[in-house]
Parts: C-alpha cells; sequence; structure tokens
C-alpha cells in the first residue's frame, strides 16, 4: 500500500514523504521535502496529492523511480506584509517617484532596519525581488538630484491636508551621533540630547497634530536649537503656500528673536515656558494669594518679550486681577498661560528632594565636587541654597506657555492642550530612532546622509500612516504578517501556490487599512 506520512526531524520541521508498507515496514518512495510553517505543509501536501491522485497521469512509484531528496518548493514569500507595505506606499503617493531601488530601501527599514547593504538579505528573506547592491546606492544620489525630499514633502502635506487639519503643526529637535574621530563641515561637535562628545548633526522634524511628518531639516551639528525653527517654518510655508499657521515647540524653541520673527512673520506660536519666569509672570498671584493654588486652576496673564531688568515684571501687581493680553496695549509682552497640577507637583518636590539630598551629599564630601544644583560656594566653602531651594519648591506643580494667540482665537484650555500634542512628535521622533534607526552610521558625505534622511522619513510616514489606521505599532504589524508566506511549488512542470490561512490578527489589518488580498 503506498501513502502520504509526515515525520517529524530533528530540528522540528515536518517531513513530507510517499512510502509503501512492505513486509510490516514503511520503504520510502519519495521525500518531497520538510515543512516548517503551515504554508510550507500545505505546499507538500498538495504535491503528495497530485501525484497520488488518479487522472494525474501514471506515476511510477516504485523504489527508485523517484530520485530522493527532489526539491518541489521553488519559492517562498512574506507576500501579504508586502502587499501591506507597498499598498500603504501607494496611498501616500510615493510611488510617483518611480523608482523601485527607492522603494525597496524604504520599506525595508521598516521591516528591519539595517545598512542599505544589509537590506539585500531582508528583501532575500521576504522573497522581494530587488535590484543589484551598486543600483540601490545609485539611488542615494538619485534621491538628491531629483529632489525626491520635496516629493515626499508634498505628498506627505497632501495626505495631511486630507485627513486633518494643518492649521497646528509640532517642532522638535534631535540630534544624531557619528562614531567619527575627526569634524567635517555638517558633522560637528555640538549640544547632544544623548550627552555624547561625538560630531553630530542636528535633524530637525515638523509633524502635524497627529505625528505625521511634514517637513524634515539636516543642519551643522552645533547649530542652536533655536535657529533651526525659523528655517523649516518658512520653507513648509514657502513649499505649500501657506499663512495662518500655529507653529508648537517646546521651551528650548523659546528666544525673543525667535518669537519675534515667528510674529513678524505672521505665524502664530506656542512654546513652552521656563518655571523661572513664573515669579515675574504671577507676580501678582503670589502678592494677592501667596504660593497656594488648586489642581488645574489656569492663570492667564503676560510676560516680558525681552528678559531684562526693567521688564523683569509687566504685571501691575497693586491689581488683584490678572490683566488680558492684547497685541496692540501690551507690545513688549506676550500672552502666557500657567497651569499647576497636583500631580506634577509631587513629582516635581520629588525631583526637588532628590536633588537636595544630592547637594547636601557634594557639601559633605560624600559625593565627587562635579556642582549639582542648590549649591553655592561662599568664601572658600560649599553651602546649599536655601532660598533658591525654598523659591523652586513655591513654583512646584507649575508649567507655563507662551503665545501670541489672544484669548478671543483660542482660550488658554486649548493653548495647554495644543501644547500637549508635542508628545506625537516625539513619537516620531522614538520611532525614527529606534524602530527606523535614523542614525546615519555609515553615511560620510551630506548628500548621503541627506539621502538617508530622506529614506527615513520617508518610511516614517509610511509607519505612522499604517499605525494611524490600525491602531498597532509598525513593529506587531510586521510580527503579524511576516510570518505568513506564500509558497510556490512546481509539479509535473506546473506552478502551484499555497499561503498560510490568515489569522485574526492579519484580517484585522487588512480590514483597517482596506488593502485588498487576493485569495487563491
Amino acid at each position: 500500500m503506498v501513502f502520504v506520512r509526515k515525520v517529524r526531524t530533528a530540528s522540528g520541521a515536518t517531513a513530507v514523504q510517499i512510502a509503501e508498507r512492505r513486509g510490516g515496514r514503511d520503504k520510502v518512495l519519495e521525500h518531497l521535502g520538510s515543512a516548517h510553517t503551515e504554508a510550507e505543509l500545505t505546499a507538500l501536501l498538495e504535491a503528495a496529492r497530485v501525484k497520488m491522485h488518479p487522472g494525474q497521469g501514471e506515476l511510477d512509484l516504485s523504489a527508485g523511480a523517484v530520485p530522493a531528496g527532489q526539491s518541489v518548493i521553488t519559492g517562498k514569500c512574506s507576500a501579504l506584509l508586502w502587499h501591506v507595505l507597498t499598498s500603504a506606499y501607494a496611498r501616500l503617493g510615493f510611488d510617483a517617484l518611480g523608482d523601485e531601488a527607492f522603494k525597496a530601501l524604504v520599506l525595508a527599514r521598516i521591516v528591519e532596519p539595517t545598512s542599505k547593504a544589509d537590506s539585500l538579505r531582508v528583501l532575500d528573506e521576504l522573497g522581494v525581488p530587488h535590484a543589484s547592491l551598486r543600483t540601490m546606492f545609485r539611488c542615494l544620489a538619485r534621491a538628491q538630484e531629483r529632489g525626491y525630499r520635496d516629493q515626499v514633502a508634498a505628498a506627505c502635506f497632501a495626505h495631511a491636508a486630507g485627513h486633518g487639519d494643518l492649521s497646528l503643526v509640532l517642532y522638535d529637535v534631535t540630534t544624531l551621533y557619528f562614531e567619527a574621530e575627526q569634524e567635517d563641515e555638517l558633522r560637528k561637535v555640538g549640544y547632544s540630547k544623548e550627552r555624547r562628545v561625538d560630531p553630530q548633526v542636528v535633524v530637525g522634524l515638523l509633524v502635524d497634530r497627529a505625528g505625521f511628518p511634514l517637513e524634515v531639516g539636516c543642519f551643522e551639528g552645533n547649530k542652536a536649537e533655536t535657529a533651526t525653527i525659523l528655517p523649516i517654518i518658512e520653507q513648509f510655508q514657502q513649499r505649500h503656500n501657506l499663512a495662518d499657521i500655529v507653529v508648537v515647540a517646546d521651551a528650548g524653541m523659546l528666544s525673543s528673536s525667535n518669537l519675534k520673527e515667528l510674529d513678524a512673520a505672521g505665524l502664530r506660536f506656542i512654546v513652552g515656558s521656563r518655571v523661572t519666569k513664573a515669579p515675574g509672570d504671577l507676580a501678582s498671584h503670589f502678592r494677592w494669594h501667596g504660593d497656594a493654588f488648586t489642581d488645574g486652576q489656569i492663570i492667564d496673564t503676560i510676560t516680558p518679550r525681552v528678559a531684562t531688568t526693567k521688564a523683569a515684571s509687566v504685571n501691575d501687581v497693586t491689581k488683584r486681577a490678572e490683566p488680558v493680553w492684547d497685541p496692540a496695549v501690551h507690545d513688549r509682552s506676550w500672552r502666557a498661560v500657567w497651569a499647576y497640577s497636583v500631580k506634577r507637583a509631587a513629582r516635581d518636590r520629588a525631583t526637588l528632594t532628590l536633588q537636595e539630598n544630592r547637594a547636601k551629599a557634594v557639601i559633605a564630601g560624600e559625593k565627587p565636587a562635579r556642582t549639582p544644583r542648590f549649591v553655592k560656594t561662599v568664601n572658600g566653602s560649599t553651602r546649599l541654597d536655601e532660598d533658591a531651594l525654598t523659591r523652586a519648591r513655591s513654583l512646584a506643580g507649575l508649567k507655563g506657555y507662551v503665545t501670541n494667540l489672544p484669548v478671543t482665537t483660542m482660550p488658554a484650555a486649548e493653548v495647554i492642550a495644543s501644547y500637549h500634542s508635542l508628545w506625537q512628535v516625539e513619537a516620531s521622533f522614538r520611532m525614527s530612532k529606534t524602530d527606523l534607526r535614523a542614525r546615519p552610521m555609515f553615511h560620510h558625505d551630506r548628500d548621503a546622509i541627506e539621502a538617508h534622511l530622506t529614506i527615513v522619513v520617508t518610511a516614517l510616514a509610511v509607519a505612522r500612516h499604517l499605525q494611524d489606521q490600525t491602531g498597532m505599532s509598525t513593529k506587531k504589524i510586521v510580527q503579524a504578517l511576516r510570518p505568513l508566506q506564500q509558497v510556490t511549488v512546481v509539479i509535473a512542470g506546473h506552478p502551484h501556490v499555497a499561503a498560510d490561512p490568515l489569522t485574526g490578527t492579519a484580517s484585522e489589518i487588512l480590514t483597517a487599512t482596506g488593502t485588498e488580498w487576493p485569495t487563491h
């Protein structure tokens, strides 16, 4: 009797064989292969069925008729994952670039971020046809020569404009370091968010309120953060012919010249304020109410545009009521919104206690003499700065925001809510630096670094789009779809395709993204 049998191998795979029962023992007539996934097992069983099914031609299944170890699987592909990624890439309009090598590098980075050379391994493992390594590297030059960054930005803007509100945009910067000994015209040593002393570049990213990328810029590593915001905003404004937008940025962007130039350009802004400005901005409150605040309390007031002694306080402390900012009246001030939170106060006090203990340890000689906060030196001896500590404790729980939006345009609560959207740009930076490994460690000249950032921001757009549609992280999407294989088997000269059945998560992804998956 001839039959098909499945045998578990030492490696954990399932071997599919055609065997014959002879004298109480099984004699293997043909070994069809070993399956590591359900799709492969299905394909091998189908191959065995075709060989044994009547009407498929006479097959000599006697011993030695078919060479042992014959390979029947001719191709494997993570077709579903690649289909979801390429569909998202096309929906965003990036296919207009007409560069398959660029697309392959972008999507491979989403699946597994690695070097350009190693991306070919990723594509091979996915079963995706690709160009040669030289062609892949040449696409970096094409990206610069043909202005891919501009085309990607235009496509991103069109998508964001059609799916959200672009009246408010978020801006932040990060640094990407290089393991290089020498600086050059771009890679320079500067202030590092990661506290490194390596040459680096400064990257500015502009996103919409949902974190979808709109504009990216690369600057010299020693460029001040405050000097990056205007070039990016002006480039975005000119590229899309925009006038009335609100720019949100953190306190690092807070410089009097920046705010003045943003205002002069007709732009509205919301930036974080430094807590050290609270005593001046809230002078009236401290005089009439002391340092007592209620949870959720919001104080809408004004703050001097320039921090000079003369403008230390623009508020009239003899009046209990806070002034309502009017640009026509308060031409030397901006609007300031301060909010108090009990939860933030508890967190601030805990931090201050740690800083106080560290200061006392330094004064007592228990810690190295790197001067921490609240340590002052008087006549050669160190002591605790009690006044500064008391002042800091009185400000615990306060968070300030500076804007040129009048209260008639945006209430204080909305100013605060808009600022808190900044976590979206921070999330996009985290995705870029961790999930997509934005650090261009294998590139050295400016054009290659710029092209690399174009690939990263394009990948970020695709990843953000899929995340917004599915509510899943890119990592979860890849983990859910990558194992689902499509296998091609050639039997008697005819190709047959088998695929893993869709899992529940895979079906959810297809439904959420509106991606049609052909059935076989």
